[in-house]
């Protein structure tokens, strides 16, 4: 429900919007399906109901299709666009933690935890590529541009590199317990977190090994970066706000104050552009403007925010509230006009049970 003046600005920004022209696809993971919301009317059009509970969704680069994984069917489902249906799904008969999709030659990734092994699908057949068994329990992971994995492998202290080309693994040695890791955007360099230290650990490809340790001043426990790639954001448990580490000059620039308990985070590409973070406690999202790193606004969006996704024009962030199961639209260029002020929330859709992820298309 909208109260005072969220409901006003709510309203006033139905009257300007015209929307975006696609569809916002959200995995509903208690409701066992993917909400299809179309972005010009801004009302779900379709639940595509699964067999299983959807953790996370992703987009092919350039076919119409989209994906969601079930870890408790041990499944992948593609979804087509146009016809807002599933078109097929596998199963690849393991305990998934989590999926990525590879940006440059298109690959579908599968990390799984029992058994211990790296998946690679043909996104455009759903079928597997390649499998890579892994020697410790993986705890992350990430794909650089070209297909190349990384696996970080949590107590046992070890990121694991895999060629796309070879499908052979190596492994780096990370000094300590690790958790998050993400490839740099150049695929030179690896940034990992450890919690215990609240470190950012940076690790050449190249030379397979540790090179920098950066000392924060929090767990590092989500990664953001910004539109450019020159900016990490940095969010975790110890403090309520975000570090910036610059990672092509692997220094700390600076710390932000970001709301209580901040959390998940995305990045606009506007001019200025804007950094949204959860705070899932408050139920609110901190809006900064990343040029000068100061906060403009602050909105209330929901119960328990824990994604936030950015539309490709640019126009609107999307917040998925776990508890209230909506989705928060808030209007990137009002935030310009309401500097140091509430940000207005333009709508909120009702989309389903537990929405944990979502992928944004053009149609």
């Amino acid at each position: 429900m909208l109260t005072g003046g969220a409901a006003a600005v709510a309203s006033c920004g139905r009257r300007k919007s015209t929307g975006f022209g696609g569809y916002a696809f959200v995995a509903n993971e208690a409701g066992q399906a993917v909400a299809a919301v179309d972005l010009t009317a801004f009302a779900v059009v379709r639940h595509i109901r699964l067999d299983g509970s959807p953790t996370e969704v992703l987009t092919h680069p350039s076919l119409p299709y989209v994906y969601a994984l079930t870890p408790d069917r041990e499944a992948l489902y593609e979804i087509e666009i146009d016809r807002l249906a599933v078109r097929r799904k596998t199963w690849f008969r393991a305990e998934a933690i989590g999926a990525r999709m590879c940006e440059g030659e298109p690959a579908l990734y599968v990390l799984c935890r029992q058994p211990r092994v790296l998946l690679a699908f043909a996104p455009d057949a759903l079928t597997l590529k390649w499998k890579v068994d892994l020697p410790e329990q993986p705890a992350d992971f990430d794909v650089d541009l070209d297909g190349n994995a990384a696996v970080s492998f949590g107590a046992a202290g070890k990121l694991g590199l895999i060629d796309a080309r070879t499908r052979r693994l190596a492994l780096i040695d990370a000094g300590g317990p690790i958790g998050i890791t993400r490839f740099r955007r150049d695929g030179a360099m690896l940034m990992t977190g450890d919690p215990a230290s609240r470190m950012l650990l940076l690790h050449s490809v190249v030379k397979r090994r540790l090179v920098v340790r950066l000392p924060l001043s929090l767990e590092p426990q989500n990664f953001c970066m910004s539109a450019d790639h020159g900016q990490l954001f940095i969010t975790g448990p110890g403090l309520d706000a975000v570090v910036v580490v610059y990672p092509y000059q692997t220094e700390v620039a600076e710390t932000v104050l970001a709301g209580h308990a901040p959390g998940v985070m995305a990045a606009s590409g506007t001019q200025p552009p804007y950094l949204f973070v959860a705070n899932p406690g408050s139920g609110e999202v901190t809006i900064l403007n990343i040029t000068n790193r100061r906060v403009i606004a602050v909105a209330s969006v929901g119960v328990d925010p824990g994604f936030i996704t950015v539309t490709p024009d640019n126009q609107y962030a999307l917040v998925l509230n776990r508890k209230s199961g909506d989705l928060a639209v808030l209007i990137i260029r009002d935030n310009l006009a309401n500097r140091n002020k509430y940000a207005g929330l333009f709508t909120m859709i009702p989309v389903g049970s537990k929405p944990v992820s979502a992928v944004v298309r053009a149609v």
